[in-house]
C-alpha cells in the first residue's frame, strides 16, 4: 500500500504544481480554459484561491508532500487524519467551484479524485490493521 499511496501523492504534487503555475500566470489564455464551465484561470485567480495569504495550490503541494512522507513511513493512522482533512478541504473547494464561482478547474477536480482514492486506500489499510491479529513471533514457533 505504501507505494500506491506514494505514487498518488506524487501525482497530487504534480497537479497542485500545475494549479500553482496557473495561479501565477499573468499572460495568455489558460491551457485548461475549455469553455465557460471549465476554466482553471477563473478559479485560480479568484479570491478563494488564497488562504491566509498563501495560494491554495501551494498548500496542496505541502499537503501531498506530508502525505507522501507519512505513507513512506507507513504511519497509516496519522496519514488517515491528514488525508481526511485534505479530503474535507478539497470537498469544500469543490463546493466553492460549483455553487459560488460556477466554474470548475480541471486540476482541482483531478486533485479531488486523487485525495478520494488515497482516502479509500488508506482507510482500507487502517481497517485491515485493526481487524487483523497482530503478528507475533511466539505464534510461529
Amino acid at each position: 500500500m505504501k507505494y500506491a499511496l506514494l505514487i498518488l501523492a506524487i501525482f497530487g504534487i504534480i497537479v497542485s504544481s500545475l494549479a500553482l503555475r496557473e495561479h501565477y500566470r499573468t499572460y495568455g489564455d489558460s491551457p485548461c480554459s475549455i469553455n465557460e464551465r471549465w476554466d482553471c484561470g477563473v478559479v485560480n485567480h479568484s479570491h478563494y484561491a488564497m488562504l491566509a495569504g498563501i495560494p491554495v495550490a501551494a498548500l496542496g503541494i505541502a499537503g501531498y508532500i506530508l502525505m507522501g512522507m507519512l505513507a513512506f513511513l507507513r504511519s497509516y493512522r496519522l496519514l488517515l487524519v491528514v488525508i481526511l482533512g485534505g479530503l474535507g478541504f478539497s470537498l469544500y473547494l469543490a463546493h466553492i467551484e460549483k455553487d459560488v464561482l460556477g466554474v470548475w478547474c480541471i486540476y482541482c477536480v483531478i486533485s479531488l479524485g486523487i485525495i478520494s482514492m488515497m482516502t479509500l486506500l488508506n482507510l482500507g489499510t487502517v481497517i485491515a490493521q485493526i481487524i487483523r491479529p497482530p503478528n507475533s513471533q511466539s505464534a510461529r514457533h
